[in-house]
Formats: C-alpha cells, structure tokens, sequence
C-alpha cells in the first residue's frame, strides 16, 4: 500500500491554516475538474486526489489522526509498506472492514479514514506510550536524482569518475563508471546508492542525469561536435589543406578557396558516436586571425594589398 502525502497534493505546508487548506483546494479542484478536461484521464485521476487530500485535510478531526499518523510512523510520500508491519493485528486492538470502493477513494484512505477504518484512539494511545511501532515497519529507501556535468571527450570514450553528493547531512562520495557512447539527458543508475532504507528496507538507487559541458576544444549539439580552426587571411582566400585532431586521431582537412569567418566545414561521420555505433559530423567553425606580429616585408605587403583593393573599389 503507498502511503499519500495530502499536503504534497495539495501543495501546501504542514502549518497551512484551515483556511488556506480550503483555499488552496478550490483552486486546484476548479483547475483539474473533468469539466475543464473532457476525457482527459490524468486529470480525473489529479481530481480525485485533490478531493480525497481535502476530505482529510479540511477535516479538523481526520487531519489530526493524519498528523499523529505521519509523524508516529515516519512515513514519507510514496512509501510502498504492508500494515501488518506496523503492529497492526499483533498488540493491538482494530476493527478493518472493506468499503467496497464507493467512496472512490483509495486504499490508504479507506483503511485508516474511511467506514470502519482502524481505532485510530487505541493506534495513537499506543504510539503516546512509545511501543516503538515504527521499529516494526520496514522501509525502502528513496531515490536520489542528481545532475552531473561531462565533456564530449570524457562521454565518447567513458570513463571513471567520482561524484560527492549530501544526503542526510552527510557527504559521500562514489566512484561510476560513464559508459562510453552515453548521450546528453540519459540517465546512469547507480543501485543501492539512494537514500538508505529503515528496519531492512532496500536502499534507494542513485540516478545520474547527463548533462554534457563544452570542453576547450569541442561542444556537442545533437550529435554532432562542434570545434573551431583557425586561418590566416591569405590560407582563407588561396584555401588550404590542414591536419586536425578528432576523437580517434588526426585527419586531413581541405579547406576551399574564399571562405569566410564563421562558415563551417563539415567533416561527414566524424562526429559523436552513441552506444549504438550511430555517429554524427565533425563541424568546423572558420576563425580568420592575423599574425600577431609582422615584419617590415609582410607589413608592406599588406599596404600593397590594401592599395590594389582601394584602386579596384574605386
């Protein structure tokens, strides 16, 4: 059974007044109503939720046994637990009786708020007099999302690494594996590294989401990478061949007569390769520089130069 988290539902803090219960409800129920949404079978669900968290919450009574509830158990959202794990049926006294649904609300629900749901006087008595029911319950842990940051280079041939993540105040720090070919948004699962269980529960896993950084020579779009040559004036009008440094060794580039700065050569097949052998192109930005220094013969030249295209322009 998954324990519902009403005020994560509602989107509202645990200190949120009656009156912004109700106001916070309102809105959502009027925004999610099957009305509003024909068809739409995600938002019915939403609904429903949305007023089964209200008929706890908005009740004073319910939202205290909710309380005493969560905080006596240490239930956290999404917790999958068996009641029987609570103690439920072995020291104490309850009375659970099926509803048949009608209500249309969930299991949870109708187990501990619903027609002939648990004594919820005998379950707190109990957890006043500290008979450790939460001890009993077993636990999985969470699981932990985190972003990490690689080069096109460090995700074309993978590597170790390690990463340092907090979690429950404390730092740790774990050494993965980035398989070779991983591309930008995958997601590498490191299990049993998330948030540690409780009374034997399985730990939660660790979820590395892939973000790819430029690196000093490439940048990764799509599939393709992304580099930049640089020219000198007279290599850009005469073109030019040249050696350039890919991935997997150097290439001859052939660089066509009168290009222009910012243009791209592109270099087919010689880009990013995922783990499906599938590859992408080499794109080459032009950067046209000049010498940083010259000596009187090139300066000369340079001013005949700009002579003959002044008298051509004329």
């Amino acid at each position: 059974m998954e324990y519902k988290d009403y005020y994560k539902i509602l989107g509202v803090d645990r200190n949120a007044s009656q009156e912004e219960i109700k106001k916070k409800y309102r809105q959502l129920a009027k925004q999610y109503h099957p009305d509003a949404h024909p068809g739409d079978k995600k938002a019915e669900e939403k609904f429903k939720e949305i007023n089964e968290a209200y008929e706890v919450l908005g009740d004073e009574e319910k939202r205290k046994k909710y309380d005493a509830l969560g905080q006596g158990f240490n239930f956290q959202d999404g917790f999958n637990f068996d009641p029987s794990q609570f103690g439920f049926g072995k020291n104490y006294r309850y009375e659970y009786r099926t509803t048949g649904g009608n209500n249309n609300f969930s299991d949870f629900f109708n187990m501990f708020f619903g027609d002939g749901a648990f004594d919820f006087n005998d379950i707190l008595n109990g957890l006043r007099r500290g008979s450790g029911f939460s001890g009993n319950l077993r636990v999985d842990g969470e699981d932990v999302n985190t972003d990490i940051s690689i080069t096109p280079e460090e995700g074309y041939k993978g590597l170790e690494k390690k990463i340092t993540i907090k979690m429950n105040g404390s730092e740790k720090t774990i050494s993965f594996k980035i398989p070779a070919g991983i591309k930008d948004g995958e997601k590498i699962k490191l299990t049993g590294q998330g948030k540690p269980g409780v009374n034997g529960g399985r730990n939660g896993d660790l979820y590395l989401n892939v973000k790819f950084k430029a690196s000093n020579k490439f940048e990764l779009k799509d599939m393709n990478l992304l580099s930049t040559i640089d020219l000198y004036p007279w290599d850009a009008v005469l073109g030019k061949e040249m050696y350039f440094e890919t991935m997997e060794g150097k290439i001859l580039v052939k660089i066509p007569p009168g290009i222009q700065t910012d243009s791209m050569v592109r270099i087919s097949g010689q880009g990013y390769r995922d783990r499906k052998g599938q590859r992408g192109d080499l794109l080459l930005r032009v950067r046209i520089v000049n010498p940083a220094v010259l000596d009187s013969n090139e300066r000369e030249l340079y001013k005949r130069l700009k002579e003959i295209h002044e008298k051509k322009n004329s």
